[in-house]
């Protein structure tokens, strides 16, 4: 593969948009795998990376392939891997950590400080062919279709961030229901999840959520969310709150949608302060607060095959639009748009 190029979508410069070039293909390390990328999802990160937000301002290296949710097939090895071989389906861990330090070494390898992130940091999987340490390498069913495979890195969010805590039996309220958001809705039903409560303001995005497993909807454009969240839990409030919106009015919410005692998990990632009252909404309802970033490594992806692979897990009309890469513009305006669940590119 040395000296070829191939197409890849990249960050060219510090300003919105992408653009289609061709550049090299990757050469794996002596530790590293090339991978012929089959098909590749758009995330919410990328979205940011693609209009530029001061969230990319800080984190993004430019110029760069982009994206990091992929599913393919391994076409070339480095001397030293003994994990992977060529021909293996799979997708890719993208914390690329240092395992050495105190985290890496105490089972929070997800929180490494040294981090290098790939698609943001590190070259992504926006392109014909990636590389990736053999040690991120995630191992598929061949009869997996790569479509599906390449949503488990966001899945992994998901699982995370139901199953920081206890879910068995409990009412849980998921605020947000972008990709992640219907994602954990699934998740939860899968885990044995009492009454589970939708919240968003797009009627399109609700009904999406009803069809993956949410018992009520909850329009909080039309309702207070506390308010209905209450009525729906007998006046308690939801025992379990997962955060999926990052919208800091939203996050508000939550905290006083929950139950006394209960707990809330933060995904979503809002892009300015989000002022609450810890006194009353925090300290006084003994609330448990889980930050989710990523997946554990490995023990999230173990769970997701686990439930994947048992048929407990389904994510059926997840995906509701496939592009090829040259259509990237016309894909990501239509997730900036809302009007759609999972978009995929697939590739040749």
């Amino acid at each position: 593969m040395r000296d070829r190029t191939m197409l890849g979508l990249v960050k060219p410069n510090r300003g919105p948009g992408a653009a289609l070039m061709e550049v090299p293909v990757p050469v794996p390390g002596p530790a590293e795998v090339l991978v012929r990328v089959k098909a590749s999802s758009i995330c919410g990160t990328d979205l940011h990376i693609y209009n530029w937000d001061s969230w990319a301002e800080s984190a993004v290296v430019t110029p760069n392939v982009f994206g990091h949710e992929f599913a393919g097939v391994v076409v070339d090895i480095g001397e030293q891997v003994a994990n992977v071989k060529i021909g293996d389906h799979v997708s890719g861990e993208g914390h690329i950590v240092c395992g050495t330090c105190k985290a890496c070494r105490t089972g929070n390898a997800h929180v490494c400080a040294r981090t290098r992130s790939f698609g943001i940091s590190a070259p992504g999987c926006f392109a014909e062919y990636a590389v990736l340490p053999a040690g991120n390498v995630i191992h598929n069913r061949p009869e997996m279709p790569f479509e599906l495979a390449c949503l488990q890195d966001p899945l992994g969010n998901a699982v995370q961030t139901v199953l920081a805590d206890d879910i068995v039996g409990k009412s849980v309220a998921v605020i947000g229901t972008g990709a992640i958001g219907l994602m954990a809705i699934a998740v939860a039903r899968a885990c044995g999840a009492g009454k589970i409560i939708a919240v968003d303001v797009r009627a399109n995005r609700l009904e999406m959520a009803k069809r993956m497993g949410a018992d009520a909807l909850v329009n909080s454009a039309e309702t207070p969310m506390a308010e209905a969240v209450r009525a729906l839990t007998d006046g308690e409030g939801a025992e379990v709150v997962l955060e999926m919106s990052g919208h800091p009015a939203a996050i508000r919410g939550g905290f006083e949608a929950a139950a006394n005692a209960g707990r809330i998990s933060l995904l979503g990632i809002p892009t300015d302060d989000v002022p609450i009252d810890l006194a009353r909404h925090l300290i006084f309802k003994g609330i448990s607060v889980h930050g989710i970033t990523g997946r554990r490594m490995y023990e999230t992806w173990y769970q997701m095959k686990g439930l994947l692979d048992s048929g407990a897990l389904r994510l059926d009309g997840l995906v509701t639009h496939t592009f090829t890469l040259d259509r990237y513009e016309e894909a990501f305006e239509l997730v900036k748009s809302g009007n759609c669940g999972k978009v995929v590119f697939t590739h040749s």
